[in-house]
């Protein structure tokens, strides 16, 4: 059973495993804004991303000479925090290191997943903390997925996604789950991206960003959308199955992102990892704003 939390006109509903954010609504309109996790298409609502993000080199890592094995986008996403604080329009998840998680994942660490409801939306606030007396690396990220169409009079095809700023950021294409830094190219963020499902026939689209970004999700014959904003992450990524036609688009956040075709495999030089120091704490948010 969920956890609830709501304003006079948001409700949005939580699940303790994964922290994972399960619906959002607008009480004034009977829309759920995210994907309800049919297995037909896609399991999940919007897992958290943590200790990595996207897949590694055969699933394998090596840090001060040892190799470990973690899945693609690691393991928070199917762990059960606890419920460490809870009011009627927030609530706090934590998940701590345990001697299972070490086995894949030699660090200390406390990751706090924060959810609140507050204008026209939600702020998802993501702190992570290094408990030990040595330094730690990770990667963390968002994986919201958004229905699309957000109402049944609707086709998948009749939204794009709105880039703020409107200006072109490096594309960081993959190839069977890593990224392909020698094919990087200047993404067409500069315009409206029009959605059709083969814009994800290589996997999701992924760009550089710096300063603060928001991505919308827009028809031009509806009011309703959806907007994930963003300040402090390196990356976002856009995706939808293919060639499975799904009803829904992620929007994702990212610090850190998918080993390289290149990749050494050696965790303290991977692309856009995360260097935290001993009994530090990193900390970063986005929104999701529902119209």
């Amino acid at each position: 059973m969920g956890i609830t939390i709501e304003t006079n006109h948001l409700k949005a509903v939580l699940d303790e495993k994964g922290a994972e954010l399960t619906s959002l609504k607008r009480k004034d309109a009977d829309i759920e804004y995210i994907w309800q996790a049919d297995p037909k298409y896609w399991k999940r609502h919007a897992p958290v991303l943590f200790p990595i993000v996207g897949s590694l080199k055969a699933n394998t890592y090596t840090y001060k000479g040892k190799s470990y094995h973690l899945p693609q986008h690691g393991f928070a996403r199917d762990m059960v925090f606890e419920l460490i604080d809870q009011k009627e329009d927030a609530v706090s998840f934590r998940l701590k290191s345990t001697e299972e998680t070490k086995k894949m994942y030699p660090f200390d660490f406390e990751l706090t997943i924060g959810y609140a409801l507050g204008g026209d939306g939600l702020t998802v606030d993501y702190q992570v903390k290094n408990t030990a007396d040595d330094e730690m690396y990770f990667s963390i990220g968002g994986h919201p997925a958004f229905n699309v169409p957000l109402e049944d009079s609707f086709e998948f095809t009749d939204y794009y996604v709105d880039p703020s700023p409107m200006k072109s950021r490096i594309n960081l294409p993959l190839k069977e789950g890593l990224i392909d830094l020698e094919q990087r190219t200047l993404g067409q963020t500069n315009t409206t991206i029009a959605l059709n499902h083969e814009l994800f026939e290589n996997d999701a689209l992924i760009y550089e960003t710096k300063g603060l970004n928001s991505f919308a999700i827009r028809n031009e014959q509806s009011k309703h959308s959806v907007t994930l904003s963003f300040k402090n992450f390196s990356y976002v990524g856009i995706w939808s199955t293919y060639p499975k036609e799904s009803p829904f688009v992620c929007i994702e956040p990212w610090v850190g992102v998918a080993d390289t075709l290149e990749s050494t495999g050696e965790l303290t030089g991977k692309l856009g990892i995360q260097k935290l120091a001993a009994q530090d704490t990193f900390h970063t948010k986005y929104a999701i704003v529902i119209k």
